[in-house]
């Protein structure tokens, strides 16, 4: 084995016991710090130097997406003016290993003044910040990763674990659900996936293939080929669908030695067949397919009108699949 993956082995080592030691700590703290959260009305104010900084940020991005408002100030900035943007109503986490960086230290008389709660995440229960915070997270390891000692590595993973088991606990507690997450992100592929509508994917007009009941396998024939959905639709007098004919029904009429310029459709088609309306999630039309080895549906009215059709090329396009 190389040195390098020696290296990467006990760096990888390091970092699982230190976020095994953290199960010993989800305690009543813990618990005080979600009560705090939920209690408040404003915002959840996410604060850290250099390396607890990134992972603040990340922390509060977490946060946010998961149901719990929440933006990251750089305490830094805070000394100069930004520690404007946190209200009475808010709830500010800090991070610092040590808890003992200068640059939040300072700004705790003013979040004293304003009666702010704090919530602190350190790796030392007795520093300056852990005493002066309404709760404590203990996020201390026995050692760094980082062999000399000095970069951040383990206490960062603490950090970012024990964040994330904050998020997650608020998420559940609030009953956030995925179409909740999903409003959240609206551009990215799970957006698609839990918003996009089937109305909005499906094919619709002339581009939906439909026959008459008194067509024949030979003219439903022609329609699949000419819509390319590898199926029909064949509709009654009403317009009502009555059935799908499809590749696999075709498969059996061949079977049977059938005349298809002579047979009716209506012989071979199938009845009772999976349909979807068009208000329904493009992703409920995912799971019909799957759980019916389908690979194509109609979308019919609230009438049993054929309105439109999509199969899973469509939804693939979409990038619901």
């Amino acid at each position: 084995m190389s040195d390098f993956q020696t290296s990467a082995r006990r760096v990888i080592s390091i970092e699982t016991q230190a976020i095994n030691a953290l199960n010993e700590r989800v305690d009543e703290n813990f618990s005080r710090a979600c009560e705090i959260i939920m209690a408040s009305s404003g915002r959840v104010v996410v604060m850290g130097m250099g390396k607890s900084g990134h992972i603040g940020s990340k922390i509060a991005a977490t946060l946010a997406s998961t149901g719990t408002t929440a933006f990251f100030v750089h305490p830094g900035e805070a000394s100069h003016g930004d520690l404007g943007m946190i209200t009475r109503t808010d709830v500010v986490i800090a991070l610092s290993n040590s808890g003992t960086t200068a640059e939040l230290l300072a700004l705790l008389p003013v979040i004293k003044r304003k009666g702010v709660p704090l919530i602190s995440m350190t790796g030392n229960n007795n520093s300056a910040l852990a005493q002066f915070a309404d709760v404590n997270l203990d996020v201390g390891v026995s050692e760094e990763a980082c062999p000399l000692g000095l970069a951040p590595t383990a206490s960062t993973t603490t950090a970012l674990v024990m964040g994330d088991a904050l998020a997650v606990a608020l998420l559940e507690a609030q009953g956030f659900t995925a179409e909740d997450f999903a409003l959240s992100h609206p551009g990215g592929a799970l957006g698609r996936k839990l918003l996009l509508l089937v109305e909005s994917v499906m094919r619709t007009g002339d581009a939906t293939p439909t026959v008459p009941e008194t067509s024949t396998v030979s003219e439903a024939l022609i329609e699949m080929s000419a819509k390319g959905l590898g199926m029909t639709a064949v509709v009654g007098n009403d317009s009502k669908l009555l059935g799908v004919f499809t590749d696999g029904d075709l498969r059996r009429s061949l079977d049977l030695d059938s005349n298809l310029k002579n047979t009716p459709v209506t012989s071979l088609m199938t009845t009772h067949c999976k349909t979807v309306t068009p208000h329904i999630l493009a992703a409920e039309a995912v799971k019909i397919m799957d759980d019916n080895n389908i690979h194509a549906l109609i979308v019919v009215d609230e009438n049993q009108c054929p309105v439109g059709a999509l199969n899973v090329h469509d939804l693939l396009h979409a990038g619901v699949m």
